[in-house]
């Protein structure tokens, strides 16, 4: 529970991502009555607007694209951005745990991503601020240096010119990195915008405000929309997290994780290179040009949605750490993002289950969504041309490792039922009157638990807490002044309406004394 004097903190920067704060807001239309096409895919973020994108490039000429609320303004707007196949030290780990095979694999479908990324930047001439830098991952004490040294052997086994690097040009004492070279980072919202300019028209659609609430049927399938209805032979969930989730293959197999940015500016120049830790908690690193000189993405203290009692001491965590390595002038951005672990750590994509070939998904990025999303589309489209994709394999939704994942799958179900009893979340005031303005709380009236906020003019908002997606109880998130879901990361604003799926509708009013 956070103390009066971390509530009196104030948090730094202004309250958005640096790439939706600079670019115009989408206008595209809602869904107006009933559709048919060819291709549904439900959610407008780098998977769902690069698989539409190559889809179009493919051939396909009748496609729409459904998004909630705005494209981009969800997980794709609050990444830090960082296109690369050096996904933390994986490498080791995936050759020792799935094989040389399938870690060949995801290595070469990560470096397609990145050229793929590349060749689309060049040929559609976008000005995304596309730049080629290493990326490294360091080590903070002497005891991570073997695994560094390992990664960079499995690496090289795989075909990946990794190399060890004893001294980084960082403010601080590093005990040696992996560095791959020709990696590279760009602004993901002003690339995807231009995609989605490039798919709009033509017999293809980008609804907005448009929130899929059900699907159903086999072949055509029928996507119920809070607008309308799209039939479609073929859908594809780019929604982070699935909203359909038939026959309850995913709720145990995924989990949601928060993880938080700074926008900082410094005295000093930035080093060429994009840099992460090997130890917790993340401490990530990279620049980025603006207009009014570099930036610096400051990201980390990653932790399971719904489960922190005090996000505002994340924030404050970052900010010390950053003070206390660099001279700072300001900070001027900060965000919070959120991004679905697999309980192997490697994502899903591919056909959801093997009774329905027609439906597709993909998930379960583990911050590293934009390469791996850019994999997703790339293997969705293959799998509708009716090309064999050589990635498929190790994506393939429908795997299962007893071996790898077995012992995590029994620990995501513990930690998955727990909300459903509302293990976690106590009452922290015992009247709804003793919460502040711009707060808010589990508290119990009448014997009931209610979800209340009270706004800054002392309007008391009383909601029922429990999750619309399987009845979790949320737990109030005192940084973002929003509900959060501890089982699968639904969220909900202050006043109960669905920002963050797999829920789809709202937590309800409750009637009680004000």
């Amino acid at each position: 529970m956070a103390n009066q004097r971390e509530l009196d903190y104030i948090l730094p920067g202004r309250a958005e991502s640096y790439w939706l704060a600079t670019i115009p807001e989408s206008n595209y239309p809602a869904l107006q009555g009933d559709l048919r096409v060819d291709i549904a895919i439900i959610g407008g973020g780098i998977v769902g607007l690069t698989t539409a994108y190559l889809l179009k490039e493919a051939g396909f000429s009748s496609i729409a694209v459904i998004e909630a609320g705005h494209i981009l303004r969800g997980v794709t707007g609050h990444t830090t951005a960082k296109v690369t196949s050096q996904h933390h030290l994986i490498y080791d780990r995936l050759i020792s745990k799935f094989g040389k095979r399938q870690a060949q694999q995801y290595a070469e479908s990560n470096q397609a991503a990145i050229e793929k990324i590349a060749s689309i930047v060049a040929s559609k001439k976008i000005n995304c601020d596309f730049v080629r830098k290493p990326a490294y991952v360091y080590a903070e004490s002497e005891d991570s240096t073997n695994r560094i040294q390992n990664e960079v052997q499995a690496a090289r086994n795989l075909g990946i010119p990794a190399y060890f690097e004893e001294n980084l040009p960082l403010p601080f004492k590093t005990y040696g990195a992996v560095r791959f070279n020709d990696q590279a980072q760009f602004h993901p919202a002003k690339y995807l915008s231009a995609l989605a300019e490039e798919i709009h028209g033509d017999g293809c659609h980008i609804f907005e405000k448009t929130r899929a609430l059900k699907i159903k049927g086999e072949e055509p399938m029928t996507i119920t929309t809070d607008k309308g209805s799209i039939t479609a032979h073929r859908v594809i969930q780019a929604t982070h997290y699935p909203i359909h989730d038939k026959p309850g293959l995913f709720f145990q197999r995924l989990h949601q994780s928060r993880s938080y940015v700074l926008g900082v500016r410094i005295r000093d120049p930035f080093p060429d290179g994009m840099f992460i830790n090997a130890e917790k908690p993340a401490r990530s690193l990279r620049s980025q040009r603006t207009d009014n000189g570099e930036l610096i993405l400051v990201g980390g203290e990653g932790h399971r949605t719904g489960e922190e009692e005090n996000e505002i001491s994340r924030y404050q965590n970052l900010e010390k750490w950053v003070r206390a390595n660099y001279s700072v002038d300001s900070i001027d951005y900060r965000w919070s993002t959120q991004d679905t672990i697999s309980i192997d750590h490697i994502p899903y994509i591919g056909r959801q289950t093997s009774g329905n070939d027609n439906i597709f998904l993909a998930t379960g990025f583990k911050k590293w969504g934009m390469t791996t999303g850019t994999v997703a589309a790339m293997i969705i489209t293959d799998m509708i041309a009716g090309k064999l994709n050589p990635w498929e394999e190790v994506y393939d939704p429908s795997r299962f490792k007893p071996v790898e994942s077995a012992k995590t799958f029994v620990s995501q179900a513990v930690e998955a039922t727990k909300g459903l009893v509302g293990d976690r979340i106590l009452p922290v005031h015992k009247e709804a009157s003793d919460i502040p303005p711009g707060e808010g709380a589990i508290v119990k009236i009448e014997g009931e638990r209610v979800a209340a906020y009270r706004d800054q003019n002392g309007t008391l908002y009383a909601l029922d807490p429990s999750c619309r997606h399987m009845g979790c109880i949320v737990s109030w998130n005192n940084a973002e002044k929003t509900w959060d879901c501890p089982c699968h990361g639904s969220r909900y604003n202050a006043a109960g309406e669905v920002i963050h799926s797999p829920a789809v509708y709202g937590l309800p009013e409750k009637k009680v004394k004000k």
